[in-house]
C-alpha cells in the first residue's frame, strides 16, 4: 500500500475517534467536543494530502480512486449524523439537550439533500462505469467537499462552547451564532446542489442509450 492509500486508511480509522470523542459527555467542559473538532480537521486536511501527493509522484491507483471517495463520504455523513441528531445540553442545563442543529428539521433537510446527491451520483457514476467511461471529479465537487468540512468543523465548535460555557442557548450571541451556522448550512447546501447538478449535466451523455 503506498504512501496516499494509507492517508486515505488514516482518514477512515479516525471516523470512529471522532465520533467517540464527540459523544463523551463525560469528558468535563465539553472538551470532548473539541477534540473531535480537532480530529475531524485532521481527518479533512488527508483528504487534500493523499490526492495531492497522489497526483504529484504518480501514485494513483484503482485502490486509491475506490477508498478515497468512500472516506470521503463515511466522513461527511457520520459528521452530519452527530451534529443533527445526538443532543448537546448546556452548561448548566437551564435547556433541554437538542442537537447543535436546530430547529432539527433544518439538519433533517440538510441531511438528505446531501445524501440524495451523493445517491444520485453514485448511481450516475455506476452506469458510466458499465459503459466503461471514467468520470473526474470537478472543482465544484471539491468546493462542495470543502464547505461541507468547514461547515461540520463549525458546528464541532459551537457544540463545545454550548456545553463548555453557554447557561443558557439564547440572547444576541447566540443568535449571531445560529446565523453564522445558517449562512454556512445555506451556501454548503447550494453547493451540494449545483455541484451534482453540473455533474450530471457535463456528463450527460452517459444517459444516452446507444444506438
Amino acid at each position: 500500500m503506498n504512501l496516499p492509500n494509507r492517508i486515505t486508511t488514516a482518514r477512515i480509522c479516525l471516523i470512529p475517534l471522532f465520533v467517540f470523542f464527540y459523544m463523551a459527555d463525560f469528558i468535563p467542559g465539553g472538551y470532548g467536543k473539541l477534540v473531535a473538532a480537532i480530529i475531524f480537521a485532521a481527518a479533512s486536511l488527508t483528504d487534500f494530502v493523499d490526492g495531492k501527493i497522489a497526483r504529484k509522484r504518480g501514485l494513483v491507483t484503482n485502490l486509491g480512486k475506490f477508498l478515497d471517495p468512500i472516506a470521503d463520504k463515511v466522513l461527511v455523513m457520520a459528521g452530519l449524523i452527530l451534529v443533527c441528531a445526538y443532543p448537546v445540553t448546556a452548561n448548566g442545563g437551564s435547556n433541554p439537550p437538542a442537537p447543535i442543529i436546530t430547529p432539527e428539521y433544518i439538519g433533517a433537510i440538510f441531511v438528505i439533500v446531501l445524501l440524495a446527491r451523493e445517491l444520485i451520483v453514485s448511481a450516475f457514476r455506476q452506469v458510466a462505469a458499465t459503459k466503461n467511461v471514467v468520470l473526474a471529479a470537478d472543482i465544484y465537487g471539491k468546493v462542495k467537499t470543502t464547505f461541507q468540512f468547514i461547515t461540520l468543523i463549525y458546528y464541532f465548535i459551537l457544540a463545545f462552547l454550548v456545553q463548555g460555557f453557554y447557561s443558557s442557548v439564547e440572547g444576541t450571541a447566540w443568535t449571531v451564532l445560529c446565523i453564522i451556522g445558517y449562512v454556512l448550512l445555506a451556501v454548503t447546501l447550494i453547493l451540494t446542489i449545483i455541484s451534482g447538478f453540473n455533474y450530471i449535466w457535463k456528463n450527460r451523455q452517459v444517459l444516452k442509450d446507444a444506438k
